[in-house]
């Protein structure tokens, strides 16, 4: 395998919690009325969404998942991203994927198993700027619109590099207090964006589920109390538990401030700059939504974007062709991507909000499943929608990477 520089678990930790509060505690106005989809997943009736909207999504399962990941716009708050008049096409050049296999724990399976054993409902491969697989399951299409969890944090890793091309950012040095004033004279002094983006802001910060005493266990009611203003308040009075840039945490609640850092740098949701920078002159082919926060109807930075597979696909595209529009224009900074995928000093396996393999190949990850890997030795993309019975555990991860490096391998291979 390529491998990743990480504990496996370690990507988990922080990026299950906030949407344990996402459907339940985020109620409040928006800057944009959310536009309802035509899409409902199969079986789905209002009954079953009275009882997801009553419950918390880390505690959905199997078939709430399933109904539930295809229909965040109808059960939480959101913001729409707009597609544009133009689409990115993806010409369809279908591989005979019948002789893939690949083998875990001494075992041999085909797709078939991979797809039935991590309840896949979505699977794409790209490669060559060319689809070469497609697979749905589970009555879902490609017009499904899917919850993807930390993927968004790539996502929004991709705004940092939008506004620095823009100047809306000068630089990645400076201080987080510029932008989030609440947070000077905090333990937030003298953390970066930089050390943001690579989770290392050094703030304590406790995430154990378990713990009902723990940070993380705090936020369904900070939310529900006042929303950002009140998280950022909470994250502020924490202590310091090590120099910026020094220890790696995993923190979602830091990931969530950067949407605050780009509202103060842009003006802009992120929903309306993420669709200004990079939905329409990228070409998107649908429109995605985006899950707000509290009041005020700031998205969530580091959860909680719903996107199509073929949009995911190309939010991967993005990347690979390192922020070049179809027109050749530049949605981000030349060498924005080798700079967001480099090693951070307190963990080599993670950049700028995108964990980073050996072998130079980076992905987004997502709770329960989602994923993009994005392979630049091999041009190829891959995304997954899935709904895992485990938020992440080694097993299922070492299951979905096994099979996205045979399936980059197969792909690319002439």
């Amino acid at each position: 395998m390529g491998g990743v520089y990480r504990v496996l678990l370690s990507r988990s930790l922080g990026a299950v919690f906030v949407c344990a509060w996402a459907v339940a505690g985020c109620r409040g106005s928006q800057l944009e009325s959310p536009q309802p989809s035509t899409q409902v997943a199969p079986g789905a009736d209002q009954e079953q969404f009275a009882r997801l909207r009553a419950g918390s999504m880390l505690t959905w399962r199997g078939e709430e998942q399933r109904v539930g990941y295809a229909n965040m716009d109808k059960l939480a708050p959101t913001n729409r991203v707009s597609r544009g008049p133009r689409t990115f096409a993806l010409p369809e050049a279908h591989k005979d994927f019948s002789a893939f296999t690949y083998t875990i724990k001494g075992a041999t399976h085909d797709l078939d198993h991979f797809m039935a054993t991590l309840n896949v409902v979505g699977l794409l491969v790209i490669t060559d700027g060319q689809i070469v697989l497609e697979r749905y399951a589970r009555g879902h299409t490609a017009e499904t619109r899917w919850e993807s969890w930390s993927v968004a944090k790539s996502v929004t890793s991709l705004l940092f590099g939008a506004a620095l091309r823009d100047g809306r950012i000068a630089t990645l040095d400076d201080q987080i207090s510029k932008y989030v004033p609440s947070l000077a004279m905090t333990s937030y002094d003298g953390v970066t964006l930089k050390h943001m983006l690579q989770m290392s802001s050094g703030v304590a910060w406790n995430a154990d589920l378990s713990d009902p005493t723990s940070d993380v266990m705090q936020l369904p009611r900070l939310n529900k109390e006042g929303g950002l203003a009140a998280q950022t308040a909470y994250m502020g009075s924490k202590p310091r538990k090590a120099a910026p840039g020094t220890l790696f945490n995993y923190n979602t609640a830091d990931a969530d401030v950067m949407a605050a850092v780009l509202r103060a740098a842009t003006g802009q949701t992120l929903s309306n700059y993420l669709t200004e920078k990079i939905w329409r002159p990228f070409g998107m082919e649908s429109d995605a939504y985006w899950v707000t926060m509290g009041t005020g109807g700031l998205e969530r930075a580091g959860c909680c974007l719903s996107a199509t597979l073929r949009d995911y696909g190309r939010i991967g595209l993005v990347a690979l062709r390192d922020g070049a529009a179809p027109d050749g224009s530049r949605l981000l900074p030349d060498g924005w991507m080798a700079e967001s995928t480099r090693s951070s000093p307190a963990n080599k396996g993670y950049g700028y909000f995108w964990w980073l393999r050996r072998n130079g190949s980076y992905f987004a990850s997502g709770s329960f499943g989602q994923h993009i890997e994005v392979a630049p030795a091999r041009r190829t993309v891959v995304a997954i929608q899935s709904y895992w019975p485990e938020a992440y555990n080694d097993e299922l991860i070492e299951h979905n990477d096994t099979v996205v490096e045979a399936l980059v391998a197969f792909a690319g291979a002439k």
